[in-house]
This record gives structure tokens, C-alpha cells and sequence, in this order.
């Protein structure tokens, strides 16, 4: 008397292993474009919340009769945004340094391992212009308009 005994095929296990292949190639790749995403994300909403915290320092400032635009130690001390600038999600680096008006207006990129952001003043230009973006030239996933990506220092 023989007992049956049942079990996987190797070519049932065999189209097991191909299918799950198949899914991992198709879903690695979309949570590597999540992480890309994320970061795009960090740096967009960082750079446009100190954007609009300038815009409100600008306001008050004029109002007041003051320089419109906050210095880098106002835009760093608390004065401007209650909490601290994160840091730039591409570099892993925080901090703000100050830049040229050549540098900002090319939106260049220096010292990306001392400092994540960049920011430019001038109170005494006609018109008074400030600018901050983040100091590092890492691709986003930000569309230019053009079916081309912007680079994080052009966010």
C-alpha cells in the first residue's frame, strides 16, 4: 500500500519564482520614483514655505517703514520663521548660506556639504530683491513645462 503523497512540481515552483520576478521588476522601480518624488516634494514645499515667510516679513516691513527684505541672520534667528529651515532633503545638509547676486540669479550651487540652502539680499537695489533656493543641482522629478525635469537648485 503506496500513500500518495502531494507536492509542488519544480515547474510549478519554477512559474511561481517567474511571476514573483515580474512583480518585483515592476514594482521596485515605482517605489524608487516615490523616494525621488518625496524629495522633490521636501524641497518644493520647504523652499516655498520660506518663500512666503519672506513675503510676510516683506509686508510688515514695508508697513513699518523698514528694509523690506530680512537679512540672512533674520532668516536664520527666528525672526522670520518660527522653526528651523529643514534640511535640504537631497544633501542630507541644513543650514543657509549667503550668496551673490551672479550666484543667485544662476542659481549656482557651492559648499554643498556645509550649507543646504542659498539666499541673496539686497535692501538697497531698485528694486530691493531677495532670493532663496536649495544649494544642490541633484534632478528632481519637477517637470520644466517642456517634458525636461528641473534640477533642485532651479525649484
Amino acid at each position: 500500500m503506496w500513500k500518495k503523497i502531494s507536492a509542488f512540481t519544480l515547474v510549478e515552483i519554477l512559474i511561481v519564482v517567474v511571476i514573483l520576478g515580474v512583480l518585483a521588476a515592476v514594482a521596485i522601480p515605482r517605489f524608487a520614483s516615490a523616494n525621488d518624488d518625496a524629495r522633490t516634494a521636501a524641497v518644493q514645499s520647504t523652499t516655498a514655505g520660506v518663500r512666503s515667510a519672506i513675503a510676510s516679513f516683506r509686508t510688515n516691513a514695508v508697513i513699518q517703514g523698514n528694509p523690506p527684505y530680512p537679512t540672512l541672520a533674520q532668516l536664520t534667528d527666528g525672526s522670520v520663521l518660527k522653526t528651523n529651515i529643514p534640511v535640504n532633503s537631497f544633501t542630507q545638509v541644513g543650514g543657509v548660506q549667503s550668496v551673490t547676486q551672479m550666484q543667485a540669479t544662476n542659481r549656482s550651487v557651492a559648499n554643498v556639504s556645509d550649507y543646504g540652502w542659498n539666499y541673496f539680499v539686497d535692501n538697497e537695489a531698485t528694486p530691493p530683491s531677495a532670493i532663496f533656493y536649495a544649494n544642490s543641482e541633484s534632478p528632481t522629478t519637477a517637470s520644466d513645462g517642456n517634458g525636461a525635469t528641473l534640477t533642485a537648485n532651479e525649484l
